[in-house]
C-alpha cells in the first residue's frame, strides 16, 4: 500500500489505488484516518482537542435539529467512510455527515449524503482542502460546512450550498455570532461560540 501524508502534494492526476482497496485496507487503530484522494492513500493523525470539540458541537446541533424537525429520514453520524467516486478513486471521511438512509453500513455512496462537515486542522494543506471541496461538489453533495481554527483557537464557520455543481458560500461566522437559518437539510440556528473550547 502506497501511503502519502496529508501534507504531501499530489504528483500525478490519478494514483494506483482503488476505492475497493481503500474499503478493504487496514485503517489506523489510533484514531487517525485513512482516506483515498485521486488514487493515493492519505493518512492523517488523530484530530486534536479543538478539532474534536468543534466536531462534537456541530454533531450535537445537527442531532438536535433533526430530532426537533421530526425527520426520521435523516441521520447525523460522525466520521464515516464515503465512497465519493470510483472513476477518480476518491473515498473520504468527513468529520460529520448527515445521511438520508439508516447508518447501518461500513461506508456509504455519495448519494447517501445530504450534508458533510469538514473541520480543517492546521495540517490540512490548501490543495487537500480544495480537492475535498471539489470532490464533494462533483459528487452532488447538497450542503457543505467547514470550520477552521484561527488565531487563539478562534473557530471560523462557513456554510455552502450546491448551486450549478459548485458549492456557494451562504453564511460565515465566528466569535459571538449567532447564525439563524443556516443552510442545510434541516432548519438550524448555530451559536459560533459553541464551537470554541475556550468560550
Amino acid at each position: 500500500m502506497t501511503l502519502v501524508s496529508a501534507a504531501t502534494e499530489l504528483q500525478h492526476p490519478i494514483g494506483p489505488h482503488t476505492v475497493e482497496e481503500w474499503r478493504n485496507a487496514e485503517h489506523p487503530s489510533d484514531g487517525g484516518r485513512l482516506e483515498l484522494i485521486w488514487g493515493y492513500f492519505h493518512v492523517s493523525p488523530p484530530p486534536g482537542g479543538p478539532h474534536q470539540y468543534a466536531t462534537g458541537a456541530l454533531y450535537r446541533a445537527l442531532w438536535d435539529a433533526v430530532r426537533a424537525a421530526g425527520r426520521k429520514d435523516l441521520h447525523p453520524v460522525l466520521a464515516v467512510g464515503v465512497e465519493i467516486t470510483t472513476a477518480l478513486r476518491t473515498a473520504l471521511i468527513p468529520d460529520v455527515a448527515v445521511l438520508n438512509r439508516p447508518p447501518t453500513e461500513v461506508s456509504y455512496p455519495a448519494e447517501a449524503l445530504e450534508l458533510v462537515v469538514e473541520v480543517w486542522s492546521p495540517g490540512n494543506t490548501s490543495r487537500e482542502r480544495e480537492t475535498k471541496v471539489a470532490a464533494y461538489a462533483a459528487a452532488g453533495v447538497p450542503y457543505l460546512w467547514t470550520v477552521e481554527q484561527r488565531v487563539r483557537g478562534r473557530m471560523e464557520y462557513r456554510a455552502y450550498e450546491l448551486v450549478g455543481g459548485v458549492h456557494k458560500e451562504r453564511v460565515c461566522g465566528a466569535g459571538d455570532d449567532v447564525l439563524v437559518d443556516v443552510p442545510g437539510p434541516v432548519a438550524l440556528t448555530l451559536v459560533c461560540a459553541d464551537l470554541d473550547p475556550e468560550r
